[in-house]
C-alpha cells in the first residue's frame, strides 16, 4: 500500500538498533483504533485489533493479503499467543480474557475476580510455566467507542495472574491507576507495565515502571523507570536483548533495561502497539490509530518458544 515517511533517530550511535535506508510500509490503512498485534510464526500471520470496529483483523507475510480473522469481536484489544501457539485476547466488550483454541473454539480464561466482573482486560503475556498476566484498565466501560459504557465494580485497576492450572485470577499489582501494556524481560525476573493515567488528565501518570519476580513468583514494585515525553505510552515489547520498545505520540522509542533512551523511529502518527515478528523477529510491526505498518530493524524480538530460566 505504500512506504510511510521516517525519520531515524540514533541517541546512542554505538548501539545499531535501524536500517536507515528502510521507511516503513504501510500494509492496512482502514482501521478506527488499531491495537494488540500478535505474531504466529508457523503460520507467518499477524493477528490484532480494531477495537471500535469490533473486529479482529489478520495479515498473511507470505500473500500480503489483509482480511477479517473475527467478527464480531467483543471489541478485543490485546493479543498474545501462548506457548503451545494459541491467541489469547482480552475483550473489552465482553470484561473477559479468552484463548481460541486449535479447532477455533473459544475458552473463557477469566471473566470475574471475587465474583465481581472484571473491568476490561487490556493487555496479556504468557510465562514460560504458562501462566497469563493481564492487565484490567477501565478504557472498555468509560465510553462505547472502546467497548460498553457501565459502572466500575472492582475497587481498582489491577494487574492479574491466572495461573496455568485454570484457577482463579490473583491481583498480583494493586498500586497503579491504569495498568496498561505489560512485557517480561527475557528471563523473566522483570516485568514493565506502562500506566496510562494521563488520559484522564495533564497532571496524571504515563510511564514505564519495572517490578521484580521474586522466587515465589511475585511482583516488587522498584518504581518508574521510564516516563512518557511524547504524548503516551501504551503497549511495549522487549527484544532479545532486553531492550524495551515502546510505541509512543511521535512513532517509536527503545531503551535499555534501566530506562536510558537508544533511539527513536519518528513517524507522522503516533504507534499505539507494536511487536516483532518474520522468520527471523526483525520485523517490527506497528500499530496506529488507522494503519498498521511494518519496517524491518537491526533487532530481534525474544523468542517466545525458546527454553527460559525456570527459577521463578
Amino acid at each position: 500500500m505504500g512506504s510511510s515517511s521516517a525519520r531515524y533517530e540514533q541517541t546512542d550511535p554505538s548501539v545499531r538498533l535501524f536500517l536507515h535506508h528502510e521507511l516503513p510500509r504501510v500494509l492496512f490503512d482502514d482501521g478506527g483504533w488499531n491495537e494488540g498485534p500478535c505474531y504466529f510464526p508457523a503460520s507467518r500471520t499477524l493477528v490484532w485489533s480494531d477495537i471500535p470496529n469490533d473486529r479482529l483483523m489478520r495479515f498473511d507475510e507470505l500473500s500480503g493479503g489483509v482480511h477479517v480473522f473475527r467478527h464480531p469481536s467483543m471489541h478485543s484489544n490485546g493479543n498474545t499467543v501462548d506457548r503451545q501457539g494459541r491467541l489469547i485476547t482480552c475483550e473489552h466488550g465482553a470484561r473477559r480474557v479468552t484463548r481460541t483454541e486449535f479447532d477455533g473454539s473459544v475458552t473463557v480464561l477469566a471473566d470475574r475476580h471475587d465474583d465481581k466482573l472484571l473491568n476490561s482486560p487490556n493487555d496479556a503475556v504468557v510465562t514460560s510455566d504458562g501462566s497469563v498476566w493481564l492487565s484490567d484498565p477501565t478504557y472498555g466501560i468509560d465510553s462505547d467507542y472502546f467497548g460498553h459504557r457501565a459502572e466500575r465494580v472492582q475497587p481498582g485497576a489491577f494487574v492479574y495472574r491466572l495461573p496455568s492450572d485454570g484457577g482463579a485470577p490473583e491481583p498480583v499489582i494493586t498500586t497503579m491507576r491504569q495498568p496498561n501494556g505489560l512485557a517480561f524481560s527475557t528471563d523473566e525476573q522483570r516485568l514493565y507495565v506502562v500506566d496510562t493515567a494521563r488520559t484522564g488528565g495533564a497532571e496524571l501518570p504515563c510511564h514505564i515502571r519495572r517490578f521484580d519476580i521474586g522466587v515465589d513468583g511475585r511482583p516488587t514494585d522498584r518504581g518508574v523507570v521510564i516516563e512518557a515525553t511524547a504524548g503516551l505510552f501504551d503497549g511495549i515489547r522487549i527484544d532479545d536483548q532486553d531492550r524495551i520498545w515502546a510505541g509512543a505520540g511521535d512513532g517509536v522509542h527503545c531503551y535499555d533495561a534501566d530506562g536510558r533512551l537508544l533511539g527513536k523511529i519518528l513517524l507522522d502518527v503516533p504507534v499505539i502497539n507494536l511487536c516483532f515478528g518474520g522468520p527471523k523477529r526483525n520485523i517490527l510491526y506497528m500499530c496506529a490509530p488507522r494503519q498498521l505498518l511494518c519496517v524491518p530493524v537491526r533487532a530481534r524480538g525474544q523468542n517466545a518458544f525458546s527454553s527460559r530460566r525456570a527459577d521463578v
